[in-house]
């Protein structure tokens, strides 16, 4: 028997016909987002409120692209590689406006977190 649970990501990128429009809306705020990553910042930081929203709407374009292709398992490393590619200089830029040093280290583990969060996250219930 298949296993009912489907997260977040998983339905995010099966539903990737309906587009990223769609998804971002379930998508978790980004200043929530901002709390539980930078809990230092002042929340009416909004480059990190940016930054984030950056990160989280990469993260749900590759997944869908990744869906849209049929091969959406088992590539976590690709995944990883395509949202820095599309993400890292713009997401560094925007955090060192907040004085934050972010390398390619530190935004890996920003993403595997977003990745974290979207995953518990309650998937949308969706309609043929």
């Amino acid at each position: 028997m298949a296993n009912a649970f489907i997260s977040f990501l998983e339905t995010a990128g099966k539903d990737f016909m309906k587009g990223l429009a769609f998804v971002v809306k379930y998508a978790v705020p980004a200043e929530k987002l901002v709390a539980l990553l930078f809990p230092t910042l002042a929340p009416e930081v909004t480059v990190a409120v940016d930054a984030t929203t950056l990160l989280q709407n990469a993260i749900l374009m590759v997944e869908q692209k990744y869906a849209a292709s049929g091969v959406q398992t088992g590539t976590g490393a690709q995944k990883l590689a395509e949202v820095l590619t599309l993400s890292q200089q713009a997401v560094t830029t925007l955090l060192a406006q907040a004085g934050i040093t972010a390398d390619t280290s530190y935004i890996t583990k920003l993403v595997n977190a977003i990745v974290a969060v979207l995953n518990v996250q309650a998937a949308p219930t969706t309609t043929a």
